[in-house]
């Protein structure tokens, strides 16, 4: 579960009024995901239905927590705060 902070996605999220999923974009071929708006356009306007460009957000890494357990485990230690979770 991811709760965004982007104004963008917190507005679709509120529009849809249910959870939405979504992923990191790996292009075939490419070591690192996709994050540059413009560079996306450019290589899949022709094969996506909408693009919507919210800005240049960087390549900050989520914290991933694992709770598939009682015990919640931190995967992944990057952006957000895992305390409420432990």
């Amino acid at each position: 579960m991811r709760v965004p902070s982007n104004p963008i996605a917190q507005a679709l999220l509120e529009a849809l009024g249910e959870p939405m999923l979504s992923t990191s974009l790996m292009l075939p071929g490419s070591e690192f995901t996709e994050s540059d708006p413009e560079e996306i356009k450019d290589r899949l306007e022709k094969q996506v239905d909408l693009i919507i460009h919210g800005g240049y957000l960087g390549q900050k890494p989520t914290t991933v927590i694992d709770l598939t357990d009682d015990t919640p485990v931190v995967v992944r230690e990057g952006v957000g705060d895992v305390k409420p979770f432990l």
